[in-house]
């Protein structure tokens, strides 16, 4: 199992907010996206590829680290990992089993506002697929004895991040930007709250957030609609899990807009033979419309080889390796990042390269052919990362579960395309134009220190 990537790109915000949430239209690849509300308020979607063989089959939960208390710091993602522990059907020996004896692939990742269990089969195996994780869902037993074994994983999963700085220091970004708020505190939790936490908790934890009303299941593939929706609902009926067939689902998350504090540093000494920086400032709800504007300003600035921020700190002057831009977009706020890694001694120079390229793009925005060049990478990379069927039971499970409704890449390309100079102006104005705060991990020591506290003042 996995925590979600804490670096999301740009089209992962783009998704949803066009078609009202029961039309059955046609998805991006040509594939028919079909929508079905069972008893309890359980969704089903999924989008139909004849072409292919495979099938992969999700259930997101409408449940992340946002939800968590500061004492359950932590539950969201423990719970993941003792759903593929046992039920009352399996042992955790023939949950993998049944799927590793068809070729196919199992997995879960839990994110700040969702987590998604998932299984890629071939598409004759999709019964089998929609047992198995349906089963985990409705039927965990959260057993003592797997509680305290997984802890120890847990753990390991907790110190695996603190050994790849690179990493680590976007949650300490998230810490500088939202402070010691759901959001701001780590998916994985602490060392300490994942000691603390006790089985009562996270199987009242479980209760509270695995009902239908919550859930959203997810197919893409060689399917057809009403077979699946057939397989769920006797999955779940022979579960007792679905409800009162008035109970309406819950509304995608709204959320209250978070105070973030600007020019705030966060510094991290840890003996590294890279400095890891991320300089940003707020971005955009996930439900903003100007995302799209922001998405091309993005690309432009740091999302590909020739952005501005590639060819001015690494290929001019060879002050880095890696160095991007990204955005991340919540139910109710955003955040806008720069990355690098680079020696330590180069710090403060990178990040006045940094300030002084979004500062530009902030007074002037793009030129005509960056603008052009933005908008055509944001389009391919939008059509070639929907290649596979994973991606496509992303696309539509993310879509419903957080916009309540579909939008087709046709229309998502169409919003993308027609982005203008002055809506990039007009957003990199305001995104750009905030005082930035900065996280930064390495060999850090006072005199590095204090350049890393001017860099944002």
């Amino acid at each position: 199992m996995t925590s979600a990537t804490r670096r999301q790109t740009a089209r992962s915000s783009f998704e949803g907010r066009a078609v009202p949430r029961a039309a059955t239209r046609t998805g991006g690849t040509g594939g028919l996206v079909r929508t079905t509300v069972l008893p309890g308020g359980l969704r089903v979607v999924t989008e139909a590829l004849p072409t292919v063989r495979s099938v992969t089959f999700g259930i997101w939960v409408a449940v992340g680290s946002r939800d968590e208390t500061p004492a359950l710091n932590g539950a969201t993602h423990y719970l993941e990992h003792l759903l593929f522990k046992g039920t009352e059907r399996r042992t955790a020996l023939e949950i993998s089993a049944a799927i590793d004896a068809v070729g196919g692939e199992m997995n879960a990742f839990t994110a700040k506002e969702y987590t998604c269990y998932y299984a890629r089969v071939l598409d004759t195996d999709l019964p089998l697929a929609v047992d198995v994780i349906c089963d985990m869902l409705t039927g965990s037993l959260i057993a003592q004895e797997d509680v305290d074994a997984e802890r120890g994983v847990v753990l390991e999963e907790i110190a695996m991040t603190e050994d790849d700085p690179g990493d680590q220091v976007h949650d300490l970004f998230g810490t500088a930007m939202l402070g010691d708020s759901p959001l701001g505190r780590p998916v994985l939790g602490t060392v300490e709250t994942i000691n603390a936490l006790t089985r009562p908790q996270i199987a009242r934890f479980y209760k509270k957030h695995y009902d239908p009303t919550h859930l959203v299941v997810a197919a893409a593939g060689n399917l057809d609609h009403d077979d699946v929706v057939a397989q769920v609902r006797e999955a779940f009926e022979r579960a007792g899990a679905l409800g009162d067939p008035d109970t309406p689902p819950v509304a995608p998350r709204t959320g209250s807009r978070l105070l973030r504090a600007a020019g705030r540093v966060e510094i991290l000494d840890r003996s590294t033979e890279q400095a890891h920086l991320v300089l940003g400032m707020p971005g955009l709800s996930r439900t903003d419309d100007r995302r799209w504007a922001l998405g091309v300003l993005n690309a432009a600035l740091g999302g590909g080889m020739s952005s501005r921020l590639f060819q001015e700190v690494r290929e001019k002057r060879g002050l880095a390796y890696s160095v991007y831009s990204y955005t991340s977009s919540f139910a109710d706020c955003g955040l806008f990042g720069v990355y690098a890694g680079c020696q330590p001694g180069r710090t403060a120079e990178v990040l006045k390269i940094c300030r002084g390229e979004l500062a530009d793009v902030a007074a002037n925005g793009l030129g005509e052919e960056e603008l052009r060049r933005a908008v055509g990478q944001l389009s391919g990379s939008t059509v070639l990362g929907l290649e596979d069927t994973g991606a496509l039971m992303n696309r539509i499970g993310k879509s419903e579960l957080c916009w309540g409704e579909q939008m087709s890449v046709d229309d998502m390309l169409a919003r993308i395309a027609a982005v203008t100079p002055d809506d990039v102006r007009t957003i990199a104005a305001e995104v750009l134009g905030h005082r930035p705060s900065l996280a930064a991990i390495g060999p850090l020591g006072d005199k590095h220190r204090a350049r890393l506290h001017e860099s944002v003042a």
